[in-house]
C-alpha cells in the first residue's frame, strides 16, 4: 500500500517519527526536518500500491470485462 493519507492519525504519527529521525541525525533543524518528512510522505503517496487478492478488485458484478473473476 502507498502509505497513510494526509490528515489521518497514522500520517501524523509517521511524519513525527520521520521528523525525529531526521532531527537526531543532525542533518536538519526543526523546520527543515518537518518539511523533509512531509516531502517524503507525499512522494510515497504517489507510489503504486498492489492488490493482495481478488477482494481488493471489488465486487464481481462491478468488475469490467477481462478482469479476474
Amino acid at each position: 500500500m502507498p502509505g497513510p493519507r494526509p490528515g489521518s492519525n497514522a500520517y501524523d504519527v509517521e511524519r513525527a517519527r520521520l521528523r525525529k529521525r531526521i532531527e537526531n541525525s543532525g542533518r536538519a533543524n526543526d523546520k527543515e526536518a518537518d518539511e523533509a518528512a512531509n516531502r517524503y510522505l507525499q512522494e510515497e503517496q504517489r507510489r503504486p500500491g498492489f492488490v493482495r487478492g481478488e477482494r481488493g478488485l471489488g465486487p464481481k458484478g462491478e468488475r469490467g470485462p477481462g478482469e479476474p473473476k
